[in-house]
């Protein structure tokens, strides 16, 4: 996500490896790098992995680097992919912040927050999306978000059409980071195509 490296990911992969997968992680610059560059370097990443079934988990920023990334993904490894958070319709804190003084903090990613793409899942990896309800985080500092919403991001941003799957959590943006239940959730998805209801 903005601002935040591999190391966030940290506790998802350690629960996802007890789980049963073997996790790697990528950081992205989301301030110096663009869009394109993120996208390649997954490419990159996926491409040295050597197992059979890859499938992807991204928070925030993260799942729409994701998205853009499957809209040309021909890898046949590829299984499943899991968004946390990810406004993947744009995000309306980031639209409000990128008019205030202090926008240029969003820095090469501010495309893909204001107006991700594409509009609609593409490719032949199924997708899976878990947003939060619990609206705490810095976003309700700076903007109006929709409820609900997880302190930085509205459910409805989450909603992209072509999803195999959605869920809603009472979790915040970032504690998703450290939750049992996304990361219970997550491999859920990632065995069977749904989450557990």
């Amino acid at each position: 996500g903005l601002w935040m490296g591999s190391w966030a990911m940290h506790w998802l992969s350690t629960r996802l490896d007890a789980a049963g997968f073997d996790t790697h992680s990528l950081d992205l610059k989301s301030v110096s790098d663009s869009p394109e560059v993120h996208v390649s370097r997954l490419a990159q990443l996926i491409e040295k992995l050597e197992s059979s079934r890859i499938h992807l988990l991204g928070h925030s920023l993260g799942g729409v680097v994701i998205l853009r990334y499957l809209r040309t993904a021909r890898d046949k490894r590829l299984g499943r992919a899991v968004l946390l958070g990810a406004p993947a319709l744009g995000s309306m804190a980031a639209r409000q912040l990128n008019r205030q003084l202090w926008g240029g903090v969003l820095g090469a990613s501010r495309e893909m927050w204001l107006a991700p793409f594409p509009e609609k899942v593409e490719g032949h990896v199924e997708v899976g999306a878990i947003a939060g309800e619990h609206a705490f985080g810095l976003g309700i500092f700076f903007a109006t978000i929709a409820e609900p919403n997880d302190g930085a991001v509205a459910v409805a941003e989450t909603r992209i059409p072509g999803l195999r799957d959605h869920i809603v959590l009472p979790v915040s943006h970032t504690a998703m980071l450290i939750s049992g239940e996304v990361a219970d959730q997550s491999a859920a998805f990632f065995r069977n195509g749904s989450f557990a209801r």
